[in-house]
């Protein structure tokens, strides 16, 4: 159950915006980074919560997103998980081409209010799962995964659990050249160039890799 606060929250200091690669997609986005953080601070502390990543549409989950759009058998039918979720843009566009049934994981409850929101903006049917699901079984039938590896204990923790998976079903995985990306991640599917900002990142743009991993 996400706390009624969190989605007021969201509502108060984020406006619909679009996908960068995928504009039929809409999603609560900040503007700017600085303002948020500033406002959040307090709220974040307040409710022992992480800073907000699920506000802003991350490299490696806008070239996911834009790979369904493109290739919408890959997710058509099947129970999908978007991994790290934040948003819930993978989700959201596995929704879109098909998919039988999307989950849209993440630790962070603001995430899991923001992912409802963008699931509503879009009438598109996402549940949100605030669960660390390292270690679980595979209840699907594919995992999504963009943009994890940015810091070398998150992707200690999730690497193995995901290559132990890929040895059972697809683990589709978005390399926007993260500094602990994994060396040999699998097969190349295709490469993406998406539009940043210079805010959360170093460039106008992000040339974004996907792969399926390999055990």
């Amino acid at each position: 159950m996400v706390p009624s606060s969190l989605p007021a929250f969201i509502r108060g200091h984020l406006a619909p915006g679009h996908s960068a690669l995928v504009p039929e997609l809409r999603l609560y986005l900040a503007s700017e980074i600085t303002p948020l953080w500033q406002a959040t601070e307090g709220f974040l502390a307040a409710h022992n919560l992480a800073p907000p990543f699920w506000a802003f549409s991350w490299p490696g989950s806008e070239a996911l997103a834009r790979h369904i759009t493109t290739h919408p058998a890959l997710v058509r039918g099947l129970r999908v998980l978007d991994f790290a979720a934040g948003g819930g843009l993978a989700a959201l566009a596995a929704a879109r081409a098909g998919a039988a049934y999307v989950e849209a994981a993440d630790i962070d409850p603001l995430a899991g209010a923001a992912i409802s929101l963008n699931a509503e903006l879009n009438n598109l049917a996402v549940t949100p799962r605030i669960a660390d699901l390292v270690g679980h079984p595979p209840e699907w039938d594919i995992i999504l995964v963009g943009d994890v590896c940015y810091e070398a204990p998150m992707t200690a923790h999730i690497m193995p659990w995901l290559r132990a998976c890929s040895a059972k079903i697809p683990v589709i995985m978005g390399d926007p050249g993260r500094k602990y990306r994994p060396q040999s991640p699998g097969e190349r599917l295709a490469t993406y160039k998406v539009p940043t900002s210079r805010e959360l990142e170093d460039g106008d743009f992000r040339e974004v890799t996907l792969f399926r991993l390999t055990p």
